[in-house]
């Protein structure tokens, strides 16, 4: 498979991780994360994956309301960037060992078109969609996305007319998510996430990264990310297996050892790398282009004016 020549780069800005109190530059608020992906953006990030946070705990949200905010003030900027939004939460189940019908604290479970409120209301460009079931870390965090539930949560994707991005956290994942292809359920061009070094699903290995490639569908596109200091190899491998790349706070806090990175240094630094191994990295619109997305909404805003 050819190395990508013109590669999109993903900038994931916060995450659901428990990473705000590890690192000051992890975004919270709705105008800080806006202002982080517009800084990503400046630094050539074509897309931008948002999650959002209670701005006054810093813990993980489904609020549409937050998610609202971020995007309008992204959209205020005039920032050209692709909106990708999780879909993702709502899918934790922490248990208890010893008596595991029991619930304990952390656990956010909700049925697969409860994960799409925000989606319905905003229309993003992309919108993610986690195609399994997992043992999240270790101890009794599972992450719950079952057959029935991404099923229901793929057609009504569909009917919206929002991208779905496929997270495959394991080879089983993307088995399935070509089931829902076999079904109709999904649309062409499919866009795939390889999301690479999660306990306990796929590990950082590049022979594991080439078979979940050689899995995929005719025609896909695809990136993939690796966690921690795997972050910065995994954009070289990715970007020699064929495939585009993400980056940022979500995963990886740090540049180098003991140097915490914003996300705009990250996509500096996988600017770097792509263009120093003969890449060029996409616009926004190659991205859309390749990615099968709506064209930029020319009506919005077309100068910077800074965050409110």
């Amino acid at each position: 498979m050819p190395m990508t020549e013109n590669v999109i780069i993903t900038c994931a800005l916060t995450g659901a991780g428990d990473t705000v109190r590890k690192s000051p530059h992890v975004p919270v608020t709705p105008e800080q994360i806006a202002r982080n992906a517009v800084e990503a953006a400046a630094a050539g990030a074509a897309v931008v994956h948002i999650h959002v946070r209670d701005p006054e705990t810093g813990d993980p949200s489904r609020d549409p309301k937050l998610y609202r905010e971020v995007v309008e003030r992204v959209k205020e900027t005039g920032t050209d960037v692709v909106i990708n939004l999780t879909a993702g939460m709502g899918g934790d189940l922490v248990i208890d060992p010893d008596a595991p019908l029991t619930h304990l604290p952390g656990t956010d479970l909700v049925g697969g078109l409860e994960r799409l409120p925000h989606v319905e209301d905003l229309l993003p460009d992309i919108c993610t969609l986690d195609c399994g079931s997992l043992n999240f870390g270790d101890g009794s965090n599972l992450y719950v996305s079952t057959p029935d539930m991404l099923r229901a949560g793929a057609r009504r994707i569909q009917e919206l007319g929002v991208r779905p991005e496929l997270e495959i956290f394991d080879t089983g994942q993307l088995w399935f998510a070509k089931q829902l292809l076999a079904e109709g359920l999904l649309d062409d061009p499919t866009v795939f996430q390889l999301c690479m070094g999660i306990p306990w699903g796929a590990p950082a290995d590049p022979g594991v990264l080439q078979s979940m490639v050689n899995m995929l569908p005719d025609g896909a596109r695809w990136a993939s990310f690796a966690l921690g200091r795997m972050q910065m190899p995994w954009v070289a491998q990715s970007i020699l297996l064929g495939g585009h790349v993400r980056v940022g706070l979500e995963d990886n806090l740090y540049l180098g050892r003991g140097n915490k990175a914003t996300n705009a240094q990250l996509v500096e630094r996988a600017v770097t790398l792509a263009e120093s191994m003969g890449a060029r990295v996409a616009t926004p619109d190659e991205a859309r282009a390749t990615l099968g997305l709506r064209p930029r909404d020319r009506s919005a805003a077309t100068t910077e004016e800074g965050i409110r």
